[in-house]
């Protein structure tokens, strides 16, 4: 699940009945994938910088919500269809928290594990990093170690 915003700008004669049917619009195709809507905030009307589909001004609502990437598909395919919706944006947010879906034993091997670099004693030294110089780059360049190759399709 990742968290999205997104941004609807409807016609600037939106009621709202009008806001309230799209943002249903829009939870209703979440929820078929399994997401929700966290926050809707309205904006009101603003005024554009330039004329979109011969209006100079839209009614801006921003709605927050948590779903799957497919769901976005769909999203944007009922958005580019309403009448009542101008311009639309959805944003990736970031992933939604999972720690709660983790095993308590997976959490604690994951901490205990540590980062790279890391000691069991912090009163040890960590090791310092090695970086390659510019001969060892182009050395590895030039042959077939690290090379990443994509799969071939049948």
């Amino acid at each position: 699940m990742r968290k999205y915003e997104i941004m609807l700008i409807l016609s600037p004669d939106a009621d709202d009945s009008v806001v309230a049917g799209a943002v249903d619009r829009v939870g209703r195709v979440l929820q078929e994938s399994g997401g929700s809507v966290t926050k809707v905030d309205k904006w009101g009307k603003r005024r554009f910088a330039y004329e979109i589909r011969r209006q100079s001004e839209g009614f801006y609502v921003v709605v927050e919500s948590v779903g799957e990437p497919t769901a976005t598909q769909e999203l944007d395919r009922v958005l580019s269809l309403a009448d009542e919706v101008i311009r639309y944006k959805v944003v990736v947010r970031g992933e939604a928290d999972e720690k709660a879906a983790v095993p308590a034993s997976g959490v604690a091997e994951v901490e205990a594990a540590g980062k790279p670099g890391e000691t069991a004693d912090p009163a040890e030294p960590a090791e310092p990093a090695q970086t390659a110089g510019p001969a060892e780059i182009a050395g590895a360049a030039a042959s077939d170690e690290g090379v990443a190759r994509e799969a071939s399709w049948p």
